[in-house]
């Protein structure tokens, strides 16, 4: 018995299917079937279906990139202390805490700067230059003295700085300047990061004071348009809803100003410069960076200079973040190079040869030949060359780069004299080599057609008369004229050298620049010719030539200096260097060698790098198959290469060779001189210069299950450069070695790919846009269905739940939107008016027969050009009508699909519709209501498809088709999609025959959805999908007390959804089983049902075996047509009699399996590099543990504890035990003074009631007092992250919720001042905390704060209570707080106890459950115990645990009575465990992949604690084990 595999493999999903086929090659029954689901986040999965390419671990490399900056800037700082120490330049109470290596010792971090005197208290051990920096204050703000500003001691490092470059500083006060600059020390920018790529736009950052704001009279909804005149003339348009109070402050703007191909600005119809403006935005610090480098520059000063001369002008300024975000390292390290230079005449230290010896000796004691290379430097290179910015090479990514599958290296080792082959590295793809390489296949895939080509063909008839025309017309569609344009190789060569001059070509460019050809007038005009690759894009030519010679003529270079050889060399300096430095001394080197201007440099060092892809092919690969693929001119004998030459003449002479394979003389039989061995196409020329195919590699086969292991563990990780489907592929040979070890061997697989699998990033986007569009089309078509019952409308026969009436409706919708040449913006809005969510928004009843009526009076039927009423569309008046027969070419799409009379469609028969007119065209037909109508003439159909179908292409092609072409059917065919034949490369091991050498096998037979689709619905597994779902429909109807969950078709119960909850819903997506429902129709599909379906057999060579195929696949009815009897495909035969209820069988004991992603943490092998005897060696960390989590163990945002005060109302005796918490001064100062006093509590008592009058506001037995929240046990957590006021006020529209806001702000000072500027907005948090009117807060800060001085306020700490954690034990990591990540709630614990009932005295178990946290989890595991502990804190043992994914059985009464679970278990009684959290674990059904309604089937949480029969799932679940191929093991 042989066995057929079936897989239908998606994103996330493996469905299989082993049916067994006799000897006879008859399918007889199921063998196996499952699921196998790999667990995605949604929001993964859905950015790869809209094609965006973000990897699933960008974040975690992000902040594992942040780590090492951290770590990287610490072994930097221990570098320069062990540095700085050996110079004796450190201060003391610093240098006592430093271990031998220069890392701090204790747990908190010491300042430099600051020291503890003997009272315990810091002190600033630089207050000599900063009571001169103060001075400095008093002498430029004077008012600073008067107001008793205080200015910060931090600010004294920019003024030592500022100081160092002409004075003496101190040994310790030049330690901090160096140990300032190691913490910022600049942004090394590579090549093309702030290198804009666009050149039509001009983009800069600007700060300009605004003159006035005048009010343009326009409005924009609610908003005014205002004109805000900028100080250099410039008028920014801006709406807002208040008055904008600009005048006299300074606004930053990123301006946008449009340039021409010239870079020279664009000017609008009133000839003012193009321009736009728009608000700075966190992606904007590359332009705010070229500004602040701008100023600098043209400050004429260093950056500490600049900051604290700015900081003397105006105090308030913003350092971080304001005056000073990220620039270039180069600013810094110059003015540290300054500084030390400075200071090298006052520090003896610093000149002193034998301690920069002993230095370099202590940081590199063990690489001698490194300390002699560096020997002749100084303290100014060690310090900043060496250390501060030191900046290693990027490590080389070679081992990423794919091998050449044809060419090796060969090298003999010169220990073992073996010859060693090694696989040469892909060429990049920027490589001169590549680019001519891409070019010629380009150019030699090239083809013209022209759209419609008018030919005249005889009847065959004689004429009657010299003067008759015996001839007709022919329009043919898409015919190949490339002759016409490129006649000869030499033609070709022409086109070669215009295409290798530029970067890239679009069809209208190289139909209108080089052939010449006139483009019609009018707006959507189309070119009479196109080519034969996509219309609309972009194709790349010779990109890196034409980048370098638009560079040249900016230089005033001539085009004929890039010589194959220069190009070559200016290419590899361009492409190898990423430091700008060495690139401009590079291209200095090269412009002297070939006597080139500055100019030249100029230009090129702003070169943008290439980027880092590469080709399928070496580059000597490449230089062996070029000779064959070039023509005309630029093709020689010569350059072939002498194997390939020899080759070439043994195929010519046809003398044996056992090299050449006989396939490769046969695909090159008709090459009969060397002189046609040109031109070839790229797997032509593979086949002669390597004997196989161009993307065949090496032909294995596997002979058992161990040979997928060993390929599973050879495997290199990321080498298909997408982990998504790298996961699927993985998980898909893990699950065939699976069956294959259970069922034996496998002689066939067949294989459908999802399409978001197998398609590329931008086509798995538009597909998602079609599929959206779609929806909201067959949304529409429901909803006007609905609507059409109403007798309102009259419309006759309307059915709103049948399918075929909504194809119908969608086909005459979508004939008369695509054949008008605009939509009225009335019926636009109506449209779209479907597609809105709420049933109040969606269009009105009158709204909807307006839109009946405009499409009343649109469509026709193509083949009679008579209109076709709505009201009648539904009658049997009118059918679908195909335009291309099903018979002869499937093809169920709608652009195949026309509506047309019933009777019409019965004469057209198996005719196409061009071949039908022209065979009929004048008939008169009588159609069902006894009306006439006669068949269009060839004229009349050619018009009305050019009119009604000018939008619509691929319609209009197959409506003017009079054959159907072999074209037409390969591209249907043709899957050439890199990720397919991956997959089908793999699976084709395992297949292979003995002796099969092509790198697919014939035995692996691909499946498409469409026709897993059309055999689904013949062979009644839609029924039996809808017979599985139905029960939870039918719950519904239960829950909602309704029946709008189902519906009755044809005696039957099926599921139904109502509309308002239809959009997304695919009924099909809410079950994993139907991924083992298509696998079992892909498993029965047959090679002949696949070269039917897929149209193979209705090449025109297939033609006379197409019928046979038909009668042998499907059931024929005999019918009467036209008063004649004709025998009618029907459906196809099911694969044996049996299999609609064996599926629904094997469909409903199908256990699904799920992938576990349970890894939390593992130990990694680190590796230390050292010289020895000049050579680098490598050795593996043997001490210590160094482990690698693979999980995020908590959330970004750190807390802080916050010790918040508050007040409440307390008694007399309670107040006097802590009289300082009083909040009333006044008391509180009276109630010191008597306790002082020695007054006790019945004297101070006496003493308020004495004085009543004076105190006759203070109630004794509530008197207000403060109290701390650590005080009553309460922790709260605050943070400032992300929390900038516009960011935090957001959601806040109303003054309640913007109080709750002030209030949640851990600063009450803060608070109070946000309270008195919301009071002072009239209570309008928008107005208010808009970025306007935060500004407007900070200018008028002092007199909100009660008249006290306050700073800006722009980020505020807010507070919040939480269960969080410490990040660690030791330093300042005990202190900062984290909340656990989502989805990291990993164990789930189940511990049972023993207690003895007290009515019964009789003895009981019961569960106790706990929730793991992940950071015990860790802990746990790195001390080598398990993940969850065997006790709980109150001595219960565990039971059991369970994680996420894991499958668990609900016992039944029966099983819970005899303790004794049955066999075989309830499938329905099996759950997944879906997420816990702390005492609380929610599961869903193993096969729910999706909720019917959100939040309310199951629970607002879409999982549930108790199961669908009301039981708690975790007081009696029972562990289960499911292996991948859902086989259980309790």
């Amino acid at each position: 018995m042989e066995k057929v595999l079936g897989l239908d493999l998606g994103t996330n999903s493996i469905g299989w299917a082993v049916i067994n086929r006799n000897e006879n090659k008859k399918l007889e029954g199921i063998e196996a079937a499952g699921v196998r689901i790999i667990p995605m986040d949604a929001s993964i999965m859905g950015d790869f279906d809209k094609g965006n390419s973000v990897s699933q671990t960008a974040d975690r490399r992000g902040f594992r990139g942040t780590r090492r900056l951290r770590e990287r800037h610490l072994l930097r700082r221990e570098r320069l202390h062990r540095v700085l120490s050996l110079m004796n330049f450190l201060p003391n109470h610093y240098a006592e805490n430093l271990d031998r290596y220069g890392k701090l010792t204790t747990d908190t971090e010491p300042k430099l700067p600051w020291k503890k005197n003997l009272q315990g208290k810091y002190e600033f051990i630089f207050q000599d230059s900063f009571n001169e920096m103060l001075e400095d204050f008093k002498k430029e703000q004077p008012s600073i003295a008067v107001k008793g500003v205080k200015i910060p001691y931090d600010w004294t490092i920019y003024y030592l700085r500022k100081k160092a470059l002409s004075k003496r500083i101190t040994k310790e006060e030049l330690s901090w300047i160096i140990l300032n600059f190691n913490q910022k020390r600049g942004y090394y920018q590579l090549r093309g990061e702030d290198e804009g790529t666009d050149t039509s736009k001009l983009i800069e950052y600007y700060s300009l004071k605004v003159v006035s704001v005048e009010d343009s009279g326009e409005k924009k909804g609610d908003d005014i348009w205002y004109n805000v005149k900028l100080e250099n003339g410039w008028v920014y348009r801006r709406s807002n809803r208040y008055p904008l109070d600009w005048v006299g402050k300074t606004k930053d703007f990123i301006v946008t100003t449009d340039l021409d191909e010239n870079g020279i600005p664009k000017k609008d119809k009133d000839g003012n410069t193009k321009r736009s403006f728009r608000a700075p935005k966190e992606d904007d610090w590359t332009l705010l960076k070229k500004k602040t480098e701008a100023d600098i520059e043209h400050s004429h000063k260093s950056v500490g200079e600049y900051i604290y001369d700015s900081l003397l002008e105006n105090p308030n300024k913003k350092i971080r973040g304001k005056l000073i975000r990220t620039i270039e390292r180069k600013y810094y390290k110059e003015e540290l190079r300054q500084i030390l230079e400075k200071q090298t005449a006052y520090h003896i230290e610093l000149q002193d040869k034998n301690l920069y010896l002993a230095c370099i000796n202590e940081l590199y004691p063990n690489n001698e030949s490194y300390r002699k290379s560096i020997e002749k430097f100084d303290f100014i290179y060690l310090f900043i060359d060496n250390i501060i910015f030191y900046q290693r090479p990027l490590k080389s990514k070679k081992s990423l780069i794919a091998n050449c599958p044809y060419e090796q290296r060969v090298y003999i080792d010169k220990k073992s004299k073996e010859k060693i082959s090694v696989p040469i590295k892909c060429i990049p793809k920027s490589h001169p080599l590549f680019q001519e390489f891409r070019l010629w296949q380009f150019i030699s895939n090239l083809e013209i057609l022209q759209r419609e080509r008018v030919t005249k063909t005889s009847d065959g008839q004689l004429p009657l008369f010299p003067s008759d025309d015996t001839t007709s017309q022919k329009i043919e569609i898409d015919a190949k004229v490339t002759k016409e344009f490129l006649p000869d190789d030499e033609a070709y060569a022409d086109l070669f050298d215009w295409l290798n001059d530029r970067e890239e070509i679009t069809q209208n460019t190289l139909l209108g620049s080089y052939f010449k050809i006139k483009k019609p007038k009018g707006k959507d005009e189309d070119y009479p010719y196109r080519w034969n690759n996509v219309e609309d894009k972009k194709y790349p030519c010779n990109q890196t030539r034409g980048m370098i010679l638009s560079r040249l003529e900016k230089a005033n270079i001539k085009a004929d200096f890039l010589t194959k050889e220069n190009e070559l060399a200016l290419w590899h300096i361009l492409y190898s260097i990423s430091d700008k430095q060495e690139l401009k001394q590079a291209l200095i080197s090269f412009a002297e060698t070939h006597q080139l201007g500055s100019k030249f440099v100029d230009i090129f060092q702003k070169f943008p790098p290439f980027d880092k892809e590469y080709g399928a092919y070496s580059a000597k690969a490449i230089k062996k198959l070029l000779p064959l693929m070039r023509m005309g001119r630029y093709w020689t004998e010569e350059a072939i290469d002498k194997n390939t030459k020899s080759r070439i003449d043994k195929i010519l002479t046809g003398e044996y060779d056992e090299s050449i394979r006989e396939r490769v003389r046969q695909k090159a039989i008709n090459l009969t001189d060397i002189s046609h061995f040109k031109r070839l196409p790229i797997w032509l020329a593979c086949y002669i210069v390597y004997n196989r195919h161009s993307e065949s590699k090496d032909i294995y086969k596997w002979e058992s299950p161990s040979d997928i292991d060993s390929y599973l563990m050879s495997f290199k990780q990321y080498s298909l450069h997408n982990p998504i489907v790298e996961q699927v592929i993985l998980e898909t040979l893990r699950t065939v070695r699976d069956i294959w070890k259970q069922v034996g061997h496998i002689d066939e697989i067949h294989i459908e790919l999802g399409r978001n699998l197998k398609n590329p990033k931008d086509k798995r986007m538009k597909i998602t846009e079609q599929i959206s569009d779609n929806e909201n089309a067959n949304l529409r078509i429901k909803a006007m269905l609905s609507e059409f019952i109403n007798p309102d409308f009259q419309i006759k026969g309307v059915r709103p739940y049948s399918t075929s009436q909504q194809d119908i409706l969608r086909i005459y919708e979508d004939g008369v939107l695509k054949s008008v040449a605009e939509i009225p913006e009335e019926i636009k809005a109506i449209i779209n008016k479907f597609n809105e969510n709420g049933a109040e928004k969606r269009p009105t009843h009158a709204e909807v027969l307006r839109y009946k009526l405009w499409l009343d009076q649109k469509y026709q039927s193509p083949y009679t050009g008579e209109f076709i009423p709505l009201s009648e569309l539904f009658t049997s008046d009118y059918e679908i009508e195909h335009i291309i027969p099903q018979s002869r070419y499937f093809d169920d799409s709608f652009s195949n699909k026309v509506i047309c009379e019933a009777e019409v469609n019965k004469l057209k028969g198996n005719d196409l519709g061009y071949e039908f007119i022209k065979k009929q065209y004048g008939r008169i037909v009588e159609t069902r209501d006894g009306k006439h109508v006669k068949i269009s003439s060839i004229e009349a159909y050619e018009k009305f498809v050019n009119d009604h179908y000018s939008r619509n292409y691929v319609k209009k092609r197959k409506l003017l088709m009079e054959d159907i072409p072999d074209d037409f059917i390969n591209r249907q065919l043709n899957d050439s999609r890199y990720i397919s034949k991956v997959i089908k490369s793999l699976l084709s091991n395992i297949v292979r025959e003995k002796d099969e050498q092509e790198d697919i096998s014939k035995n692996v037979i691909p499946c498409s959805g469409a026709i897993t689709d059309y055999l689904k619905k013949d062979w009644g597994m839609n029924d039996v999908w809808n017979s599985i779902v139905l029960p939870r429909f039918e719950r519904l109807n239960q829950m909602t007390g309704t029946t709008e969950f189902t519906t009755e078709a044809n005696g039957h119960t099926i599921p139904s959804l109502p509309l308002d909850l239809q959009k997304g819903f695919s009924k099909k997506r809410i079950d994993h089983r139907h991924h083992a429902m298509d696998a079992i129709v892909i498993a029965c599909a047959t090679r002949s049902h696949v070269n039917l379906l897929n149209n193979e057999a209705a090449r025109s060579e297939n033609k006379a075996n197409r019928y046979q195929l038909s009668r042998k696949l499907r059931h024929y009815e005999k019918v009467m047509i036209n008063g004649q009897e004709r025998e009618v495909a029907k459906e196809f035969l099911k694969p044996w009699n049996t299999f609609t209820q064996d599926a629904r069988n094997t469909l409903n004991n199908i256990v699904v399996s799920f992938k576990h992603n349970l890894r939390v943490i593992n130990k990694t092998s680190n590796y230390y590099q050292y010289i020895k005897d000049g050579k680098k060696k490598y050795k593996k960390q043997e001490r210590g543990d160094s482990w690698a989590i693979r999980k995020p163990m908590h959330k970004e945002t750190v807390f802080g504890l916050v010790n918040l005060r508050s007040i409440k109302e307390a008694r007399l005796t309670e107040a006097l035990k802590r009289p300082q918490s009083i909040a009333d001064k006044d008391l509180k100062e009276k109630v010191k003074e008597l306790l002082s006093e020695n007054f006790n509590e019945n004297r101070i008592i006496k003493y308020f009631n004495d004085n009543k009058e004076i105190w006759q506001d203070i109630n004794l037995s509530k008197i207000k007092v403060y109290y701390f929240s650590n005080e009553i046990g309460t922790t709260f957590y605050a943070t400032r992250f992300g929390k900038d006021l516009v960011s935090i006020f957001k959601d806040a529209k109303n003054k309640d919720k913007a109080l709750n806001v002030i209030n949640s702000i851990t600063d009450t000072g803060i608070q109070e001042i946000l309270k008195n500027h919301l009071k002072e907005m009239n209570d309008d948090p928008i107005l208010a905390f808009s970025a306007d009117g935060i500004e407007k807060m900070n200018s008028n800060i002092q007199q909100l704060n009660g008249g006290k001085e306050h700073k800006p306020i722009y980020k505020v700490r807010t507070y919040e209570m939480a269960n969080k954690y410490t990040i660690g034990q030791k330093g300042n990591k005990s202190k900062k707080f984290v909340e656990a990540a989502k989805g990291t709630n990993l164990f789930f614990a189940i511990y049972e106890s023993i207690v003895i009932d007290k009515e019964t005295g009789i003895e009981k178990k019961t569960r106790n459950y706990f929730t793991i946290p992940l950071n015990v989890v860790i802990d746990r595991l790195k001390n080598g115990l398990s993940p969850v502990p065997e006790e709980n804190e109150m001595g219960n043992k565990l039971l059991f645990y369970i994680s996420p994914n894991d499958l668990v059985y609900l016992p039944n009464k029966e099983d819970n009575n005899s303790n004794i679970i049955s066999n075989p278990i309830d499938k329905n009684r099996i759950y997944k465990m879906v997420s816990s959290t702390t005492s609380a674990c929610f599961f869903i059904k193993n096969n729910i992949a999706n909720c019917i309604v959100d939040k309310y089937e199951f629970s607002p949480l879409n999982k549930m604690e108790r199961s669908v029969t009301g039981e708690m799932i975790k007081e009696t679940c029972i562990p289960i084990n499911v292996d991948r191929l859902g086989n259980i093991k309790l």
